[in-house]
């Protein structure tokens, strides 16, 4: 093979474009009031949506609070343990 030739081998892109899911898991720790304002603040969402996640994470255990793209899924839960929350990150099936 010339020197010039190179062999690219592709990444998988499935799993690069697959959204990922943040969740929140419930703690027994923070109040729900503060959940809700962590909500508002890192997500933008109003005070309706971050209430109702809030209460999904309270009542469920768990609430898959944003999907998108990696990067800032990775970022979000920085966010979230950066103010206490347990938070993960999942692949979209």
């Amino acid at each position: 093979m010339p020197d010039s030739d190179t062999l690219t081998v592709p990444r998988d892109k499935a799993s690069l474009d697959l959204p990922w899911k943040v969740i929140v898991h419930d703690d027994p720790v923070n109040l729900m009031a503060y959940v809700t304002w962590v909500f508002m603040k890192i997500f933008g969402y109003d005070g309706k949506k971050a209430r109702m996640l809030m209460r999904e994470v309270h009542e469920q255990g768990r609430s898959v609070v944003w999907s998108g793209q990696r990067e800032r899924a990775e970022l979000y839960v920085q966010q979230l343990h950066a103010h206490q929350l347990k938070a993960t990150l999942e692949k979209e099936t």
